[in-house]
């Protein structure tokens, strides 16, 4: 079973149509969907920023309805831990060169601990970090 962790800007893109990455964001998620062996993984801390930034783009009875939706699809959501969250804080100071958020160094914490590879965003971060991007990025 492929595990593929599902970034913020993966749900963003899907759900706001005036998103520069909207159409490409529909056609991956069309194609990770529909095979069925692919196992859809994100965080609470996705969701969170997910939530703020639909809210502020659209609104937030539109933002509460795909949160809800996701909340009722066959995505899994991680709760982090404190273990997880000094792990993160490390990253984050180890890589503030880059000014790479606290949420992505909480993202490649879970990924490293659940052995995710391939990530659905348009973050290139992700791809710095050595995980493998879906749509791929062109710098």
């Amino acid at each position: 079973m492929r595990k593929i962790f599902i970034d913020t800007g993966a749900y963003l893109s899907y759900y706001h149509k005036k998103d520069t990455h909207h159409q490409k964001s529909v056609e991956t998620w069309k194609n990770i969907t529909q095979v069925t062996k692919n196992r859809l993984i994100t965080t609470h801390h996705i969701i969170d920023e997910l939530a703020t930034l639909l809210g502020r783009k659209k609104d937030y009875q539109y933002a509460a309805g795909k949160i809800k939706k996701i909340f009722n699809s066959n995505c899994i959501i991680e709760r982090t831990h404190e273990i997880d969250e000094r792990m993160a804080l490390e990253l984050f100071e180890k890589y503030a060169d880059q000014q790479i958020s606290f949420t992505d160094c909480l993202s490649f914490v879970v990924m490293q601990q659940q052995n995710i590879q391939t990530v659905f965003t348009f973050d290139k971060h992700f791809q710095y970090a050595g995980f493998e991007v879906i749509p791929p990025l062109y710098n």
